[in-house]
């Protein structure tokens, strides 16, 4: 198991994969909408980002994105080509050609514009689960097969007709009073 990204290893056959590997329709199902996605403003912070780390060309910045995306965002060409076009017309990145290719690479306007919006770029990448789900991945596979230990001892307690008016109601408020918890611990306000 180790290894396996969580969802692919425990979600397999489960809708499959909105067209692209690493994005997972569980992420819809469980998380209750799409993967992050960047404001459209951010898409260009998020591609100085990655040539600030070297110069890449078209592809090799979608690349970057997606890897430390940790696979849940993959911008797509026409997002890339008209972003990269235009931060070379605002000065922010400069146009090499290397084995017949166009690499950009960052200029001090762009290096300056980057460092103006770096906390923006961080904080999609959090958002983003930058390496999370590998992080994370035996510890959200727990949870989940701690609640389905709850659902399955409901489940027998109801085939043997234990789940009286008075049991339900108690569990009821139990739940309540979990699920409250819960949304306090991970839904701060």
């Amino acid at each position: 198991m180790h290894g396996a990204p969580f969802w692919s290893a425990h979600f397999a056959g489960r809708g499959g994969h909105h067209g692209r590997p690493g994005r997972p329709d569980f992420f819809s199902e469980f998380f209750n909408g799409p993967p992050p996605r960047p404001d459209r403003g951010v898409v260009r912070y998020l591609i100085l980002d990655a040539i600030a780390q070297q110069p890449r060309h078209g592809y090799e910045v979608i690349q970057a994105i997606e890897e430390r995306s940790a696979g849940t965002y993959r911008p797509s060409p026409g997002v890339i080509y008209p972003t990269l076009q235009m931060l070379e017309e605002l000065g922010h990145t400069r146009v090499e050609e290397r084995e017949g290719r166009k690499v950009y690479a960052l200029t001090p306007e762009g290096q300056r514009d980057l460092a103006e919006h770096a906390e923006e770029v961080k904080d999609f990448y959090q958002d983003a689960g930058e390496g999370s789900w590998d992080d994370v991945a035996d510890d959200l596979r727990d949870l989940t097969q701690r609640a389905g230990r709850m659902f399955k001892a409901i489940g027998r307690s109801a085939r043997r007709g234990r789940l009286t008016p008075a049991t339900l109601k108690r569990l009821r408020i139990i739940l309540d009073e979990a699920i409250a918890r819960i949304e306090e611990l991970v839904e701060p306000r």
